[in-house]
């Protein structure tokens, strides 16, 4: 089903034997582009980010929070100049793995491969702690039933891994519904808002004031919009799987960007005003979880916080489908690379699903979430805390290692000649995602929620992981990443 590309003199050390030939792969031809913004969507949860990391981003940096959303969507509209360009190149499930390793070679890509096992290892592992403490509290103050959480959470994953075995076409449709209900329900709140003249402040434009930016809480407030984009791999990682890639991936890289930072400054803008700009911030910071309820109460009504209520579980559960999709999706392809043991890289024989990979996933966030669980850690406060902000700082990592390698491919291979394309815009990307390192490094504490102190010591996981990979072809000789669809 595939082939290896023309291979620049540079990339001789990954020219060993393809190893696919011998069984089935993925299907491609499958997705189109708005499917895969339906996973990058899914995976971003706009329900959950809204309810959850908006009340943050205001608390920090005051009504300026569209402002904050729409400068995170550009850095990432940025990076995408460079990626955009090289996807036409490459097309490969391994996610920024495979850019890396045309970029800078087998060992700086097996590093970043290591990365990408901790992040959404750590990051699914954070997402399933959340979740099963929202839906043990909507059972038990909706409903009157009292269900154990954690027989919720491995229950759920149970289904979820179940679904990414069966197929992304069953994940798809469960996923359609669910996301365009999470939007719905944002829709009629931003139009309740807007047609009641905006609330406090009328439909003031206060939100997108530029002199208002600067202020001693931008960097945690542009820290937590950026986590707001961890899905946003999923646009290479279905690659393989799409229609004629060429096209369908530039159309989901830009479309999805787009889509969520409109969607999350829209958004943020509504809220803003309803509350009113002198007093938004201070709202939030009082009462961030009832925040967004709070709002949607007094704009729309009773039922509309209930809904609301409800699809934040339903969210969390669309964004651990799709991140579960896209991380089975990794794993085959540094199965099939030869990274990670062969079986992960083998596709169901009769759906061209990556069973073994997804069921892997599902039985390794089992044992995670076990080993916290018997520690008598707190869901939120230790589990997930301390796993979604490693998991936050690993992948920052990664996304600058794939704007380093964006600039050392095309200085290279010379397949593109545009100055903006192949050196500034991923330059200018490198830098920001620099930036952001250094916001997640000095902020811990309240990336953390004020408890970074006794969680830093997982940071130094990063560096291990990155060595361990790093190291790793030394010991697996034939590892080769020019595996792809063509």
């Amino acid at each position: 089903m595939s082939s290896s590309p023309t291979h620049s003199p540079g990339d001789a050390a990954q020219q060993s034997t393809t190893h696919e030939s011998a069984r089935g792969g993925l299907r491609p031809g499958r997705l189109g582009a708005i499917a895969i913004i339906f996973f990058v969507v899914a995976a971003v949860a706009p329900m959950a980010a809204i309810v959850g990391a908006s009340p943050i981003v205001f608390s920090a940096n005051g009504v300026t929070a569209p402002l904050v959303y729409l400068l995170a969507a550009l850095l990432f509209a940025v990076f995408s100049v460079g990626y955009v360009a090289m996807s036409r190149h490459i097309t490969n499930a391994g996610g920024f793995v495979a850019y890396i390793a045309r970029g800078l070679g087998v060992r700086a890509a097996t590093a970043a491969a290591g990365l990408a096992i901790l992040a959404y290892t750590a990051l699914q592992a954070a997402l399933w702690s959340q979740f099963s403490v929202f839906a043990q509290q909507l059972l038990s103050d909706k409903l009157g039933v009292d269900v154990p959480r954690w027989i919720l959470m491995f229950g759920c994953l149970a289904v979820v891994t179940a679904l990414t075995v069966i197929g992304v076409d069953v994940s798809l449709r469960v996923l359609g519904a669910l996301v365009a209900l999470e939007i719905a329900a944002f829709v009629v709140l931003d139009i309740a808002i807007i047609i009641s003249s905006g609330g406090a402040d009328g439909n003031s434009l206060a939100g997108f004031n530029p002199t208002d930016l600067a202020g001693p809480g931008l960097g945690v407030a542009f820290l937590f919009c950026i986590t707001c984009f961890t899905g946003f791999e999923a646009t290479v990682v279905f690659s393989e799987e799409a229609k004629n890639p060429r096209r369908t991936i530039p159309r989901a890289v830009y479309g999805s960007i787009a889509f969520i930072g409109i969607f999350y400054a829209l958004t943020t803008w509504a809220l803003g005003n309803s509350v009113g700009a002198d007093n938004v911030q201070a709202a939030a910071t009082n009462d961030p979880a009832g925040f967004v309820f709070a709002i949607a109460t007094a704009e729309v009504g009773p039922w509309l916080t209930t809904t609301m209520q409800v699809l934040v579980v339903t969210s969390f559960l669309a964004m651990l489908i799709g991140f579960q999709n896209m991380f089975a999706r990794y794993l085959f392809a540094l199965g099939r690379a030869g990274v990670l043991p062969r079986q992960l890289g083998h596709a169901h024989p009769v759906r061209a699903t990556p069973a073994v990979a997804a069921a892997s996933i599902g039985i390794a966030l089992a044992v995670i979430l076990a080993v916290f669980e018997l520690a008598g850690a707190d869901p939120i406060t230790v589990t997930f805390s301390w796993l979604l902000s490693l998991g936050t700082v690993s992948l920052i990592v990664i996304l600058i290692l794939t704007s380093i390698s964006i600039i050392t491919f095309f200085a290279r291979t010379k397949l593109e000649t545009k100055t903006w394309t192949t050196l500034i815009a991923p330059s200018i990307a490198t830098l920001g995602f620099g930036l952001v390192i250094y916001l997640a490094l000095t902020n811990y504490d309240a990336l953390l929620g004020g408890d970074g102190a006794t969680a830093e010591w997982l940071l130094l996981l990063i560096p291990a992981f990155a060595i361990a990979g790093f190291a790793w072809p030394s010991v697996r000789r034939h590892i080769n990443y020019q595996a792809e669809l063509v």
